[in-house]
């Protein structure tokens, strides 16, 4: 078996949306809503789009550009305790990918509109694929160290105070 030592991707397009400060953007699409923006797709990837719009939410997989610290343990946003980095949502990954389910609200050419957008303008888009409740949703699953969140602090802290 050959083991590849590197890969490289291209974005195929960009995040755009009032979040400028990396600091101030929801912590995760859930506490992100009424937030909405566009991806912006690059003019050679429109024919990818087709029938996309039937769907009513999707995973935007993007690349975490900002985030230059890679750590293996983490104290997670909403919790005080450090966990291992691929037990958390955390930025400071290997492989600084992110991955965010956003509302689908309207094509116009180029342009993906969403809601509850909870990424920095002008991340790098690495893919889009579609959530669907029948291949995606889990019955008796287990939340880990996030069932000990406190939702109402949990809401509040996510939204990180936005103005």
């Amino acid at each position: 078996m050959n083991k590849i030592k590197k890969i490289c991707y291209e974005p195929i397009g960009y995040i755009c949306t009032e979040h400028k400060d990396p600091n101030q953007v929801p912590v995760q699409p859930i506490y992100a809503k009424g937030f909405k923006g566009y991806v912006k797709l690059r003019p050679e990837f429109v024919a990818g789009l087709e029938h996309l719009e039937d769907f009513s939410h999707i995973f935007l997989i993007v690349h975490m550009h900002l985030k230059k610290e890679k750590k293996l343990k983490v104290v997670p946003f909403f919790h005080n305790k450090e966990k291992g980095i691929f037990a958390t949502r955390s930025p400071a990954r290997p492989n600084p990918i992110g991955l965010s389910l956003v509302r689908l609200e309207k094509i116009e050419g180029n342009k993906i509109w969403v809601s509850d957008l909870d990424l920095v303008d002008g991340t790098p888009v690495l893919d889009i694929k579609p959530f669907t409740k029948q291949l995606d949703s889990r019955q008796n699953t287990r939340d880990g160290w996030v069932d000990q969140i406190d939702p109402e602090e949990a809401k509040r802290k996510g939204r990180r105070q936005i103005k």
